[in-house]
């Protein structure tokens, strides 16, 4: 089991992934290379070999599973893109469903629904009434709900682990030597790879080609469990999750202790883009720490004494047209050939799920993994120019 650092300066989330890949040595060559052992990396892996048993796949992890946004999302499942329907797409949670289900993973997904909230309109007799800037109610009911990310991450790792794949942690790609068979060239030592898929979303922009996109830190707290009738006074007893649907932000969902977690603001990197170089700990950090947990204490008298047993913050990645990306790398497409009139590479980015990526990182995952096998073409949405 990993065991996180509490020097950690994006804080510990209140979930643990319980998945250790065994030490493995680097190969001099993979059919595939997975940069990014997230929900995007080990779905694609895990359905690479499932799909392709006798491929050889490689996944390059800088630092642990699910150390990135994965292991630190709120556990919110959506259906769609942040952006909405997309063409092929659409409602996710059957395709998430089935993955799930063919690679044996358990990661206490439950579907209740999902609340839409906003400040004007809303339901007469909405479930929740609360004060935030305005009567918060809820508007729409969407399909979602949740799940236990630190599940999800240990069961895909296992899953890919289980099928095959080499998983190998603490193993930074520090740059692309593209050709016919591109070189992943690390910090020791260096891998031939037949194809890539970059899976790393918010963490390394300028090496995947994602350098348009911007990254962030989104901020997020949980309160100790409630009680069930507490639940019920505040709208959440059939543990909906819910995001509002104008500004300020703010979304969270029900745990199975029956605590809380409540996000909203998002931080910029000081200086660069670089979202290590943020601690939490920081005065800006703190400030916004502060300020949403007033706000929690101030939506309804039921949660004025709160008390709350996490703050950590999670990387996040945003593009201007909400879409995520989900194309071939240009310096891969660059060394191939044009058939039919069908752009194909080496390599295929995939990431900037704005707050999406629960359900889609899998789902997408499992796309891109057909694509790098020549089942499936990539999306026209998807391009990394548009």
């Amino acid at each position: 089991m990993h065991t996180p650092a509490t020097a950690n300066p994006w804080g510990i989330p209140p979930w643990h992934i319980e998945f250790e890949p065994p030490p493995a040595t680097l190969p001099k060559e993979a059919d595939f290379v997975v940069i990014g052992a997230g929900f995007t990396g080990l779905a694609a892996a895990a359905w690479l070999r499932l799909l392709a048993p006798d491929q050889t796949v490689a996944v390059l992890e800088a630092s642990r599973v699910g150390a990135g946004a994965s292991g630190r999302t709120g556990g919110m499942v959506l259906a769609e893109t942040a952006a909405g329907d997309v063409p092929g797409v659409g409602d996710v949670l059957p395709g998430f469903t089935e993955i799930l289900a063919r690679l044996e993973v358990d990661c206490d997904l439950a579907w209740p629904g999902a609340w839409e909230i906003g400040r004007s309109g809303g339901a007469k007799r909405s479930p929740i009434e609360w004060n935030d800037s305005g009567k918060l109610r809820v508007i729409h009911e969407v399909p979602g709900g949740t799940l236990d990310p630190g599940k999800l991450v240990s069961g895909l790792a296992r899953a890919a682990h289980r099928l095959g794949a080499g998983i190998l942690e603490n193993t930074r790609v520090e740059n692309i030597d593209w050709s016919e068979h591109p070189i992943v060239r690390l910090a020791h030592g260096e891998l031939r790879a037949g194809k890539i898929l970059f899976a790393t979303n918010a963490l390394s922009t300028e090496l995947s080609g994602l350098a348009g996109a911007e990254p962030r830190l989104t901020l997020a707290v949980v309160s100790e469990p409630f009680r069930e009738e507490q639940l019920r006074e505040i709208g959440l007893g059939g543990r909906q999750p819910f995001y509002t649907i104008d500004f300020p932000y703010l979304w969270g969902c029900v745990r199975a202790d029956n605590s809380v977690i409540w996000g909203s603001g998002l931080v910029v990197a000081p200086r660069s883009r670089n979202l290590a170089s943020i601690d939490i700990a920081s005065e800006d950090c703190r400030r916004l720490f502060a300020s949403l947990e007033t706000r929690v204490r101030g939506l309804h008298p039921a949660l004025s004494s709160t008390w709350f047993t996490h703050r950590w913050g999670g990387p996040i990645l945003f593009r201007e047209s909400w879409v995520p990306v989900f194309d071939w790398h240009p310096e891969s497409v660059k060394k191939s050939t044009k058939k039919s009139g069908k752009t194909a590479g080496t390599a295929i980015v995939l990431g900037a799920y704005a707050g999406h990526g629960v359900t889609l990182s899998s789902y997408l995952g499992a796309w891109a993994a057909e694509a790098l096998l020549g089942r499936r073409d990539l999306p026209e949405w998807g391009r990394i120019d548009r």
